[in-house]
């Protein structure tokens, strides 16, 4: 659950925000005029899987058949979102890619 802020960001906050997370490779930013344009440096989707494999990695080391039927017994995760998971991994990476870049 994200919190509210009681007040806005302060603009120096959010030059340094963005600074910050370039440096860590999150983003990259273009210049328009003298506008910083960021923009973010991996699809969002590589970047959930990466913090994904920080977690399997932390909590069941490695296993991720563990993190699997955690989320199954704790039923964030059902037999038919398995089953539809299981057909998307099945197909080709071509159709995949394509799909993420319509994104």
């Amino acid at each position: 659950m994200r919190e509210r802020l009681s007040r806005p960001l302060k603009e120096s906050t959010v030059r340094t925000v963005l600074r910050r997370l370039e440096d860590k490779g999150y983003t990259t930013h273009t210049v328009d005029g003298r506008t910083y344009v960021y923009h973010a440096a991996e699809p969002r989707g590589r970047v959930a899987a990466k913090a994904v494999q920080r977690i399997v990695d932390w909590f069941c080391n490695g296993s991720v058949e563990e993190v699997l039927v955690g989320m199954v017994d704790t039923a964030m995760l059902d037999q038919r979102q398995l089953r539809l998971l299981a057909d998307q991994v099945a197909r080709p990476k071509r159709r995949r890619r394509r799909r993420e870049e319509k994104k």
